[in-house]
């Protein structure tokens, strides 16, 4: 069963009536509001409930994590992502989202809504609509206000023995020398009183501690408060986490406080090299960033994650907060955000560059764990004057990702964007348009595709930019071949692998024209002309490393054995390339060896196992676009095995076997075409 909750990194302390109340309203109600200020812990009681009760849910317990996201435009891909519902259309967003969620049985949780409320409210009611075993947690400081919706309000912690426990815990972390101690425990219950109960201020007191002086820390904490009742009208316990985190924001180093205002750009975690580059300038040292972040960590002020990919550092939200609103009083806002969006750029140079390698698989990794990050750069870019062509080079380097990893419809969207924003002819645009004419032609997008493209061409001829010509040049290709114009795709493939040699270019773009020129043979007749340059191709991605593009040489390689007779060859061939690019969620990669394995095991007389693939299949296509690309020649294979499978089934036998095909979950299908799993079993 699949889950997709944040890790927790510290225990879980008190609130166990909460706990309970909040697992029972959870699986019973399908709409539940965790509300609360701002630090009462209203995030980590919904994900803890949600983790308890995830084994109920048939299709497990998503979180999507909203307080990095400003634009209410966004939300729908934000959720869509996070719950891996990889669409490569042009359909909806939203039609997207509520089509993945239609049948399952899953608990949606949506973290930090108060700033995005009424697109919250809009999408909650639209899936709870549309997907009638669909639960959703939502944490918001205010309700959705939607009929039907359970409001959870979460207090403060009791100080005994809640609080206490918490400010002890915490406290034993940044300095173990500390105990609680019958001379103690009077002071921090004083303490955890005068912080309302509030857990994130009573971690941010207890991050102040030094030793076992509660008593000095009390009175600094009495000080700071009288402090405030004098000079503002603020009461309640908004002012006293406020207080708080002033409090600690006054004792912070100057050289922290700037550090954890220019930390608030970063959309999630982030790595000590990531925050040097962004953070370090003459005032304040890249040497410095290390032992400062160690500080900012020992204050409770940042949370120091280690995980596969080495340490990470992230703010919680409300401190976050704190530190962007000091940011802007700087008057930084503008160029530590214009240095964030140079680091992304950095690292999707880096990316792109060590995609044609044995690092391709590690790029897919980190990229993905960066995408809050990108999109937080290329949404300041499109959106800030004087930014608009780095938003348009960023967008266009990161074809890769968008590409290689199955998020064609995010990328669309941004290049899209980039295009609007960046209407000249500048080399950024000209990247931008051929990178989305590869998207559109990819989504069955034809129209889109040859405007952009042609455009591309035109462009660049007069900019004399012989990379983007050869690009466009290789992508109109593309658009020929799905609409079986293969002479015509066979010369624009020549043209372009001719300028990509002129130019020294080879990367995966150029294995993927030597792939698609060997398609275009085949599907004319002539495959003791396509396996060559197949084989070429595959031979070129070992040597250096490269697992995207190979795995469609392995697919044309796999049909060309089959064709052949050679099935345990074909066999081989299409699961080596169906693993691949299962791994890089690339779902057009996915889908074509699957509907050669299906083909495999009609001729040999596997037939309901063909028809249960094929039904598996025809729901892939769903979210790819246009079955096979509405290709009579990419169709041939599947055709022939629908005949095969037909006539050994007949017609009510074949479509029982392509239903229950249709309701398998893309693991399931993986496995079955692999021959790891038999079909599983499900009531009919």
């Amino acid at each position: 069963m699949a889950h997709q909750l944040p890790t927790e990194h510290t225990p879980f302390i008190g609130r166990r009536r909460e706990l309970d109340l909040l697992r029972q309203l959870s699986a019973r109600s399908r709409l539940v509001t965790v509300t609360g200020l701002g630090g009462i812990g209203k995030t980590r009681l919904a994900l803890r409930a949600a983790a308890d009760v995830a084994d109920g849910f048939a299709d497990g317990a998503w979180c999507v994590e909203l307080h990095e996201l400003q634009d209410p435009e966004l939300l729908v891909h934000a959720v869509t992502t996070a719950l891996r519902a990889t669409d490569h259309t042009t359909r909806p967003q939203h039609e997207v989202l509520t089509g993945h969620l239609a049948d399952k049985h899953l608990l949606l949780v949506l973290d930090t809504c108060e700033h995005l409320i009424g697109a919250c409210a809009e999408l909650a009611a639209r899936l709870l609509a549309a997907a009638p075993a669909l639960h959703i947690l939502t944490t918001s400081r205010q309700p959705l206000g939607l009929s039907g919706e359970q409001i959870f309000a979460v207090a403060p912690m009791s100080v005994a023995p809640d609080a206490v426990r918490l400010f002890t815990q915490r406290a034993h972390a940044a300095h173990p020398e500390f105990r609680l101690t019958a001379r103690t425990r009077p002071v921090v219950e004083r303490i955890c009183a005068r912080l309302d109960g509030i857990p994130l201020a009573i971690e941010l007191a207890a991050g102040r501690l030094r030793g076992e002086e509660t008593e000095e820390l009390l009175a600094l904490l009495e000080d700071r408060f009288q402090l405030v009742r004098d000079e503002t009208e603020y009461t309640g316990r908004h002012s006293t986490l406020r207080t708080t985190i002033g409090w600690s924001h006054e004792l912070c180093l100057p050289a922290e406080r700037l550090l954890w205002a220019r930390l608030s750009v970063f959309a999630g975690s982030f790595s000590r090299g990531a925050a040097e580059k962004v953070c370090a300038d003459a005032a304040l040292e890249r040497s410095a960033i290390g032992p400062l972040l160690l500080g900012l960590v020992e204050k409770s002020l940042l949370v120091r994650e280690d995980g596969s990919d080495g340490e990470k550092f992230r703010q919680l939200d409300t401190v976050r907060g704190y530190g962007a609103e000091w940011l802007r009083r700087l008057g930084e806002e503008q160029c530590v955000r214009a240095r964030h969006l140079d680091w992304c750029q950095e690292f999707a140079t880096q990316g792109e560059a060590v995609w044609f390698g044995p690092g391709q698989t590690a790029v897919f990794r980190t990229t993905r764990r960066a995408h809050a990050q990108l999109l937080a750069a290329l949404d300041f870019a499109l959106s800030t004057p004087g930014h608009e062509r780095a938003g348009a080079r960023l967008a266009g380097t990161l074809w890769f990702y968008w590409v290689g990893c199955g998020l064609l419809s995010d990328g669309r969207y941004w290049v899209d964007r980039a295009l609007a924003a960046v209407p000249g002819p500048h080399p950024e645009r000209l990247k931008a348009l051929w990178v989305g004419g590869y998207i559109a032609i990819l989504q069955g997008d034809a129209r889109p595709a040859a405007v952009m493209l042609t455009e591309c061409r035109a462009e660049s001829l007069r900019a004399d930019d012989d990379a983007a010509y050869a690009y466009a040049t290789h992508r109109l290709g593309c658009a020929a071949l799905m609409r079986d114009q293969h002479a015509t795709a066979e010369r624009y493939f020549r043209a372009s692998l001719a300028s990509y040699a002129e130019l020294g270019e080879l990367d995966s773009n150029v294995m993927m024209a030597r792939i698609e020129l060997a398609m275009a043979l085949a599907f004319q007749g002539d495959l003791a002309a396509a396996v060559p340059l197949c084989e070429e191709a595959r031979a070129t991605c070992e040597e250096h490393g490269e697992r995207w593009a190979k795995a469609y040489a392995l697919y044309v390689l796999a049909f060309a054995a089959w064709a052949g007779g050679r099935s345990e060859e074909a066999t081989r061939l299409a699961g080596d390339c169906l693993v691949i690019n299962y791994e890089f969620r690339d779902l057009v990669g996915v889908v074509l060896p699957v509907e050669v394995i299906a083909l495999l095991w009609a001729s040999r007389g596997d037939c309901e196992q063909a028809a249960v693939l094929q039904g598996a299949a025809r729901r892939i296509w769903d979210r790819v676009g246009l079955p096979l690309f509405g290709s009579v020649y990419f169709n041939a294979p599947h055709d022939t095995a629908v005949a095969l499978a037909r006539e050994t089934l007949g017609d009510q036998g074949y479509e029982a076997a392509f239903e229950r095909g249709g309701g398998l979950g893309l693991e399931e299908v993986v496995a079955l075409a692999l021959g790891r799993a038999q079909e599983p079993m499900r009531a009919h």
